[in-house]
């Protein structure tokens, strides 16, 4: 099997919520049929239409797919598109029937007529799967088939997967005992054999550079997502809570931008209650952001997007994190863990339920939590074991096809999962773990395998049939 070459900026990256596989995938798989016509012709199509299947038809609607395809096929980015303009633009699409295809060849389309939920039909290959079907002014056809197999990672079909395989790494690693090895071997912490890694596919200064961009990505979704009330989009009728609990928190003290909030936070003090509450508020923050088809990283998913910036944050803000070199190293660690769960499993909520998100998150938190306050590589490891073993099973069931409830506080949870992970690690004696990371992996994999289908992610099972509330009012 050809190597898969997975750095931190495919576990992280830069989008648009509500969804990594819903909404980030399709997009991307928009933006790759759009180089296709490239190589054709952009001029000489006449028509396009979009088939959506399994997963992506269920709670494609609630997860903004639809929207997704139609700014892939305009030619936006899902990093610099302004979220702002995401609404005016539907509507303009909608009401003129007319696409600007790449941004420069206007063609007759109805989004309600020309995207296709296909609710009944799934292709084998994975549920969330979609073909971009296009006519020519000469006569000819094409079609072309994507699967958006979980944290915006897209695969067309008939390839064995969406990477290069060809960049040769200097520690090689698919499943953790590969890790625990490369570390043995070097001497080095996880984040130092990830950054080696990283120094394969470009230069080091680029690496620091993306990783604090990525930073201050969560960094930013946090503060805004913190500072905005109201109901969330979608037709729940979701209250934000992110902003109450901040209000509530900082009282009547003045600040003004992120830094002096961070000064605040920290003069309230270390209490349990306190810093749990800081916990809730930060991954709140970021969901609801996500919800709300805000700009925010998958972590390494949309749906998770919370928990790795909550734990970093609360690392910063009470455990004295805040430094760069701090800051890269923790996002270099959770990122292979996220890494190895790819790899060895899926981060597909319609794979394996949420378990594949949520719990995946909370592992890669988990671990780079416990090397950022000195645990050993096995410590790492064995916080990031437990912090999946606790999610084991967790199913994906979206009300209403949103990612609202139960997914915005079940970030919350995993953030909390993580610290509670570290803090069993970093107290338990070297050698005496009686489960391997590897051994969780092929757990949550076979778990995911055998969890009934309507529990993965399609809003057809758990609390997404107790509310009497259908797709269609979303």
């Amino acid at each position: 099997m050809a190597q898969e070459s997975i750095s931190v900026f495919d576990i992280f990256k830069i989008g648009i919520g509500p969804s990594s596989s819903h909404t980030l995938g399709p997009w991307r798989a928009a933006q790759r049929f759009i180089a296709t016509l490239k190589t054709k012709g952009i001029s000489e199509v006449s028509a396009v239409r979009v088939l959506l299947y399994g997963s992506l038809a269920k709670t494609g609607k609630g997860h903004g797919t639809d929207v997704a395809v139609l700014l892939g096929l305009c030619g936006e980015d899902p990093v610099t598109f302004d979220v702002n303009e995401i609404t005016p633009r539907l509507e303009q699409i909608t009401d003129l029937k007319k696409l600007l295809l790449n941004g420069e060849k206007e063609i007759d389309f109805d989004p309600l007529v020309d995207v296709v939920f296909l609710f009944d039909e799934s292709l084998p290959y994975h549920p969330n799967a979609l073909t971009f079907l296009c006519s020519f002014n000469n006569g000819d056809e094409i079609a072309e088939t994507y699967y958006s197999i979980g944290g915006g990672f897209v695969v067309k079909e008939g390839e064995e997967n969406g990477h290069d395989g060809h960049v040769r790494l200097p520690y090689p690693i698919e499943i953790a005992a590969d890790l625990e090895a490369a570390c043995e071997k070097t001497g080095l912490n996880i984040s130092g054999v990830v950054m080696e890694n990283e120094n394969a596919i470009r230069k080091p200064e680029e690496t620091r550079k993306g990783v604090l961009r990525i930073w201050e990505t969560m960094r930013d979704c946090m503060y805004r997502g913190a500072h905005i009330g109201g109901v969330l989009p979608g037709g729940l009728q979701v209250q934000r809570r992110a902003d109450a609990i901040n209000k509530k928190l900082t009282g009547d003290k003045v600040y003004n931008n992120f830094d002096e909030w961070l000064t605040v936070i920290r003069s309230g003090g270390q209490s349990f209650k306190y810093t749990l509450d800081w916990v809730s508020c930060f991954a709140l923050a970021v969901n609801e952001e996500n919800a709300a088809f805000s700009r925010v990283v998958t972590a390494p998913t949309n749906g998770a997007a919370g928990v790795v910036p909550a734990v970093l944050l609360y690392f910063i803000a009470f455990c004295d994190g805040y430094d760069e070199d701090k800051i890269i190293k923790f996002l270099l660690t959770a990122s292979e863990i996220g890494s190895i769960f790819k790899k060895g499993a899926t981060l597909s909520a319609a794979m394996g339920g949420c378990q594949a998100e949520i719990g995946v998150s909370s592992s890669m938190a988990a671990a780079a939590l416990a090397e950022s306050l000195g645990g050993t590589v096995e410590q790492c490891l064995q916080a990031a074991e437990i912090a999946m073993e606790h999610h084991l099973g967790l199913t994906c069931d979206p009300v209403g096809g949103l990612v609202q409830v139960p997914c915005i506080e079940r970030n919350t949870m995993g953030a909390i999962k993580a610290i509670t992970a570290t803090q069993l690690a970093l107290q338990a004696t070297s050698g005496h773990a009686r489960i391997s990371l590897d051994t969780v992996v092929n757990t949550m994999w076979e778990t995911a395998l055998d969890m009934n289908h309507k529990y993965k992610e399609t809003a057809e099972g758990g609390l997404a049939v107790q509310l009497p509330i259908s797709l269609s009012e979303c």
